[in-house]
């Protein structure tokens, strides 16, 4: 009798230790399977479409370089016709400061138009190259990933728009303001008309890559490579990584700028680490019970 209670007892620990370690094995494996999933997706998610060697591969890239290319000439071409109407709108964050702008050297504004007219016609060309990225990538996505390609697209390009907004609106007048108010009473505000645009260009479109941040979060949960619950357990990293990052993109080297920029960053961070619980790591069950 006793020896069946000790023969019991020595089956019961065992098994709770194979449960405890399938419990540990658990996760690792789940990410393993994800990540392999994705390096080597199953036969029926792949496309049913032709084979094309590596000559048609780079015929096509060259054709899709050079309409992007064209695209975005055109667009710069009409940005350079507005160049003045540009130029007095992108002027309009400092009108209230009494700022006053020169042309320090013969050729400093018409070298102005020309770098406004480049921004602006890169940004009215984006929606061609990213129509061209998008045609030369589809045909070697899976079926799911063609699915989640749309609302990436579309979110990243909301997101960037929404960067650009976000910077004209209220970051490139903080900024501005901040410094017209640290010298006031003491110097004129008298600025190059170069750097001024130089200073605002680059705050908007840096603005706007850095709040591609969910996408890339989204990307990352996609291939199993990071879940959701690890990107949050990260938060006190990604506060300090917020800072250094906007005290890089930012232009500036004014505490208000750098703060403006870090907190819609972590907030971008924080909201993509709950979209990628929600979203892809609570289908993941759903996907193992089919």
């Amino acid at each position: 009798m006793v020896q069946k209670l000790g023969m019991g007892t020595a089956v019961q620990s065992e098994e709770r230790q194979a449960e405890e370690l399938e419990e540990v094995n658990e996760e690792p494996m789940s990410e393993e399977n994800g990540l392999s999933k994705w390096l080597y997706p199953p036969e029926e998610e792949l496309p049913d479409d032709k084979e094309m060697t590596i000559f048609d591969h780079l015929e096509e890239l060259r054709d899709r370089l050079l309409i992007s290319v064209v695209a975005v000439g055109v667009a710069i071409a009409g940005c350079f016709v507005f160049a003045k109407d540009l130029i007095v709108l992108l002027e309009k964050p400092v009108y209230s400061l009494g700022v006053r702008f020169l042309a320090l050297s013969p050729g400093e504004y018409f070298f102005t138009t020309l770098k406004v007219s480049g921004y602006c016609g890169l940004l009215l060309g984006s929606p061609v190259i990213l129509y061209e990225i998008i045609a030369f990538v589809v045909p070697g996505l899976t079926r799911s990933e063609r699915k989640l390609l749309g609302p990436v697209v579309f979110g990243s390009s909301f997101l960037f728009y929404a960067g650009l907004a976000f910077s004209y609106a209220i970051l490139t007048p903080a900024a501005l303001n901040f410094f017209v108010s640290y010298a006031e009473g003491v110097v004129e505000s008298l600025w190059s008309i170069d750097q001024y645009f130089e200073f605002v260009l680059v705050l908007m479109f840096s603005t706007g890559l850095s709040f591609q941040v969910p996408i890339i979060q989204l990307l990352l949960g996609q291939t199993g490579l990071v879940s959701g619950d690890q990107m949050l357990s990260v938060w006190r990293y990604v506060v300090v990584g917020a800072v250094v990052a906007a005290a890089v993109l930012t232009p500036s080297t004014d505490p208000l700028t750098q703060c403006l920029l870090a907190g819609p960053l972590i907030g971008l961070y924080m909201g993509g680490a709950f979209a990628v619980k929600l979203l892809i790591n609570n289908r993941e069950p759903l996907e193992l019970e089919d």
